[in-house]
């Protein structure tokens, strides 16, 4: 089996406010979804992230790292969450993809891992 990253986008405005009823409802979506893939076998790991503002970017050059406050790329696209799942192939991983669409209502991304 192979491994594929799901990554879940949004604009940087959006907000998760899980108090919110609209968020409510997607949360227990993403929570069915969550308990298929576990069922599957094809959960590896999945979360929700922080802000794209929360984040730190390390670069490393010439042995020396540098360290900088926010997003790695300045886009109004950021991803907001991820699951990292095991499928026989890139057809099973898409149809997975479509289910967390789905679930969360938002673009989801599919990249196969290296092997």
């Amino acid at each position: 089996m192979a491994q594929y990253l799901l990554s879940v986008w949004h604009d940087e405005e959006y907000v998760v406010d899980f108090s919110g009823e609209e968020m409510q409802r997607l949360g227990a979506q993403v929570g069915a979804f969550n308990e298929e893939l576990t069922a599957a076998g094809a959960w590896v790991f999945g979360g929700g992230l922080q802000p794209a503002s929360s984040a730190t970017v390390l670069r490393g050059d010439n042995g020396s790292v540098s360290m900088t406050d926010g997003p790695y790329a300045e886009t109004k696209e950021q991803m907001g969450g991820l699951w990292v799942i095991e499928a026989a192939d890139l057809d099973a991983a898409l149809d997975w993809a479509a289910k967390a669409a789905a679930a969360c209502g938002r673009p989801i991304e599919v990249r196969p891992t290296h092997a």
